[in-house]
C-alpha cells in the first residue's frame, strides 16, 4: 500500500472534456451508497448533460470546479456552486467526490484547499458551506481540520432503510 506522500495529484480547473470522467466517478460513488443522496436507480445523467453543467460552471463568475488528476486520469473533483439570490451572492456550497482507491491519500485535502483558496481570492465569496452524512466521520474530521464548523443538523434527513436514518451535517467556513 502506498503512503500519502506517494500520491502526486495535479489539481487543475475543470475542462469540458472531463465530463465523462466526472460522471464515472459520480456513478461509482453513488453505487457505494454511503456518501451521496441519490441512489443508482434515480441517477441517469448523460455525458452531454454533464458537459452542459460544466459549461455553465465555467461561464459563471461565482462558480468553479477543480479536478484531481493522476497520470493523466481524473480521480476526483470538487465544485463550488453559488446562490442566485442577491442577498446570498456571498455564499455557496461545495461537493467533492473521489474514486475509492484515492481516498485517504491527501487528495481530498488538496481539492478542498484549492477551492478554499479560490473562494478567499474571489471578490464576492465570503462563506463556503457543505452538507455531509453524519456517518461520514473521516470527511467531517477533514472539514474540521480545515476550519469548517458545524452550524446545524437536519436530524434523520436521509432514510437508508426501514430503521436506518442519517443526519445531514451542515458545515461552513468563512474565507474572509
Amino acid at each position: 500500500m502506498s503512503s500519502k506522500q506517494d500520491y502526486k495529484a495535479i489539481i487543475r480547473t475543470v475542462r469540458i472534456e472531463d465530463a465523462e470522467a466526472i460522471l464515472d466517478i459520480q456513478r461509482e460513488v453513488i453505487k457505494e451508497k454511503d456518501y451521496f443522496i441519490a441512489v443508482s436507480e434515480e441517477f441517469n445523467k448523460t455525458v452531454e448533460e454533464h458537459q452542459e453543467w460544466i459549461t455553465k460552471i465555467i461561464e459563471h463568475d461565482r462558480e468553479t470546479m477543480f479536478v484531481a488528476e493522476m497520470n493523466g486520469r481524473v480521480v476526483g473533483w470538487i465544485v463550488f456552486l453559488s446562490q442566485e439570490r442577491q442577498r446570498m451572492h456571498h455564499t455557496g456550497s461545495i461537493a467533492i467526490m473521489l474514486q475509492k482507491d484515492y481516498r485517504n491519500k491527501g487528495i481530498g485535502k488538496l481539492l478542498l484547499n484549492e477551492i478554499l483558496s479560490w473562494a478567499a481570492q474571489h471578490p464576492v465569496i465570503e462563506k463556503v458551506s457543505l452538507g455531509t452524512f453524519s456517518t461520514n466521520s473521516r470527511a467531517i474530521a477533514l472539514y474540521n481540520k480545515l476550519g469548517f464548523v458545524e452550524e446545524g443538523r437536519k436530524v434523520k434527513e436521509f432514510k437508508f432503510c426501514d430503521d436506518e436514518y442519517v443526519d445531514d451535517v451542515l458545515m461552513y467556513k468563512f474565507v474572509k
